[in-house]
C-alpha cells in the first residue's frame, strides 16, 4: 500500500511543480517582448504570487481543514487553475491580466500546503519518505522548463499558459485518485492568529531568533531580483531555450538536498545558513560581473544558475529546520506558518516590487542591439544587499543551544527557481 501511496505522490508532485516550472521562469520575457509591459508592471505580476500566498492560509486554514477532503479540493482547485490560465493566455492588457493572475494564484498558492499536508498525513515515515517524494517537485519543473523551452519553443508566446493550464487540469482530475484525506478540523473553532502562524511571535522574544526571521525577510529583497530579472536577461543576451538552461537550477537543487544534512551534523544552523546566504552573495556578484565581462559572461551566469541549490537549500530547508527545532510541539505549525507568510507572502511582495521598479529605472533610452536594459546595475543593487543581510545575521544570530534533529526538511514553501 504505502509503495503506491508513494508513487501517487510522486506523480502529484511532479505534475505540481511542471504547472509553475513551465510558466514562472519565462513570464517577465513574455510580457516584455511580447505584451510590451513595463518593468513595474511586471514587478507587480510576480507580486501577484504573493498576493495568492498571503490569501492562501486563510483559505486553507478556514475553508480546507473544516469542510472538505483534501484530494476533492486538490482536484477542485487545479481544474480552476487549469481554466484560469487558458484566460490567462488570451489577454494582453496588463488591467485584464494582472487582476486575473492573481486570482490564478490565488488559486494554485493552497494546492502547495494542501499537497504537503496531505502527503504528510498519508506516508507512514514521513521524515524518510517525504523527501524522496519531494525530489518529484524539482523533476517536474525541469520538465516543465524543458518541454516549454526545446520542445515548443514558447518562452515568448502565451503557449506556456497553454501548456501550463492542460497540465493543470491533468492535475485535477489526477488528484481524485490521491488516498482520501478528510478535514483535520471539522467543527473546531481556528483563530486568524492561528492560520497566520501569530501565536508564534512569542519566539520573537528570543533574539537569535527575530533576528534569523529579520534576515529571512530582507533576503526576500535580493532574491526576487532573481526570479523577475534573470530569464528575461539572459533572452536580451541572446540565450535561446532559456527555460531549460535555467531549469539546472532544480538539478543543483536536488544534489545539495541531499547533502544538506551532512552539512547540517557538520556544521550546524549558524554556519549552513551563512553559507547559503553567502551563496546569494555570490550569485548576484557573479551576474553582475556577467554584464561586464562579456567574454566571461556566460560561464559566470551558468555559475550563477548552479548556485540555486546552496541558496535554496542551504538557506530556506535549513531555516525551516531551525525553525522546526526552536518550536514546542503546540506552536510548530504556527511557527511554520508565519516564516512561510513573511517568505512567500509579504517577502514575496516587497522583493518582486523593487525588482521590477529597478528593471523600469535601468531601462536604456537607447537600447544597444537586444539590450535594453543597464543590467550592471540592476544586478549590484541586490549583490550589496545580500552582503548586509549575511552581516547582520553573522554578528547577532547564535547557534542554537538545543541541537535539533536534523533530517531532510519537510518543506511546505515553493521552491521556485
Amino acid at each position: 500500500m504505502q509503495s503506491a501511496v508513494k508513487t501517487k505522490l510522486g506523480i502529484f508532485m511532479f505534475l505540481q511543480y511542471f504547472i509553475w516550472g513551465s510558466w514562472y521562469v519565462s513570464m517577465a520575457t513574455y510580457l516584455a517582448k511580447t505584451l510590451g509591459f513595463a518593468g513595474g508592471q511586471i514587478g507587480l505580476a510576480y507580486g501577484a504570487f504573493a498576493l495568492g500566498a498571503m490569501i492562501s492560509p486563510f483559505f486553507v486554514g478556514l475553508i480546507a481543514d473544516r469542510y472538505f477532503a483534501s484530494e476533492k479540493l486538490l482536484a477542485f482547485l487545479a481544474i480552476l487553475g487549469g481554466l484560469l490560465l487558458f484566460a490567462l493566455a488570451r489577454l494582453t492588457t496588463f488591467s485584464a491580466f494582472y487582476p486575473a493572475l492573481i486570482v490564478y494564484c490565488a488559486s494554485y498558492a493552497p494546492t502547495l500546503a494542501l499537497g504537503n499536508s496531505l502527503a504528510l498525513h498519508q506516508l507512514k515515515d514521513a521524515k524518510r519518505d517525504f523527501p524522496l517524494v519531494k525530489t518529484m517537485s524539482a523533476v517536474g519543473w525541469i520538465a516543465g522548463g524543458v518541454t516549454l523551452s526545446v520542445i515548443m519553443k514558447g518562452e515568448q508566446s502565451a503557449a506556456q499558459f497553454y501548456l501550463a493550464g492542460a497540465v493543470s487540469i491533468v492535475l485535477g482530475l489526477f488528484s481524485l485518485t490521491l488516498p482520501h484525506t478528510p478535514p483535520q478540523k471539522t467543527g473546531k473553532d481556528v483563530r486568524i492568529g492561528e492560520i497566520l502562524g501569530l501565536d508564534a511571535l512569542a519566539l520573537l522574544k528570543k533574539p537569535s531568533y527575530a533576528i534569523f526571521i529579520a534576515c529571512m525577510f530582507l533576503i526576500c529583497i535580493p532574491l526576487y531580483f532573481y526570479f523577475v530579472n534573470m530569464n528575461l536577461y539572459v533572452t536580451e543576451l541572446g540565450w535561446t531555450f532559456t527555460a531549460a538552461k535555467m531549469s539546472l537550477a532544480q538539478v543543483s537543487d536536488i544534489t545539495f538536498l541531499i547533502l544538506l544534512p551532512l552539512m547540517l551534523r557538520t556544521l550546524g544552523y549558524k554556519k549552513t545558513i551563512f553559507v547559503g546566504i553567502l551563496a546569494w552573495v555570490t550569485r548576484y556578484f557573479l551576474l553582475a560581473s556577467s554584464a561586464t565581462h562579456v567574454g566571461m559572461g556566460t560561464t559566470l551566469i551558468f555559475g550563477a544558475i548552479i548556485l540555486h541549490g546552496v541558496c535554496y537549500d542551504f538557506l530556506f530547508i535549513a531555516g525551516q529546520l531551525y525553525v522546526d527545532g526552536e518550536s514546542n510541539q503546540r506552536m510548530r505549525g504556527a511557527a511554520q506558518g508565519f516564516l512561510a507568510f513573511i517568505l512567500w507572502g509579504v517577502g514575496n511582495f516587497v522583493g518582486s516590487t523593487l525588482a521590477g521598479r529597478s528593471q523600469a529605472i535601468h531601462t536604456l533610452a537607447q537600447p544597444q542591439a537586444a539590450i535594453a536594459h543597464d543590467w550592471y546595475s540592476i544586478w549590484i543593487f541586490p549583490a550589496w544587499g545580500a552582503v548586509a543581510v549575511l552581516l547582520l545575521f553573522v554578528v547577532f544570530f547564535r547557534e542554537p543551544q538545543r541541537a535539533a534533529a536534523v533530517g531532510p526538511a519537510t518543506a511546505g514553501a515553493p521552491d521556485a527557481g
